[in-house]
């Protein structure tokens, strides 16, 4: 029963932080989300690689993904995405 509180609470928490979100930050986290939806299939390949070398390389490329999409996330966050150069838009 304790258990089922604490979940109820947390589930309560996560609703209540959600509602708080603006359009920007689900975007945000929405990009977040998606590179490292990307980045945790590459590491699946990465893992079924045939070869050291290809192993590396998907490794690599995974990481670079997600932090790209980190940094996508931080500048959707931070910059106006109408009036800022640096985001590209």
């Amino acid at each position: 029963m304790k258990k089922l509180v604490t979940a109820v609470a947390a589930f309560g928490l996560v609703s209540l932080a959600a509602c708080d979100s603006t359009p920007r930050e689900q975007a945000a986290d929405n990009i977040e989300a998606n590179a490292d939806a990307v980045a945790d299939n590459l590491e699946d390949m990465a893992d079924n690689a045939t070869t050291d070398n290809a192993e590396d390389a998907l490794e690599n490329k995974a990481d670079a993904v997600r932090a790209t999409g980190e940094n996508k996330a931080d500048d959707m966050r931070t910059h106006d995405a109408d009036t800022n150069l640096s985001n590209g838009i």
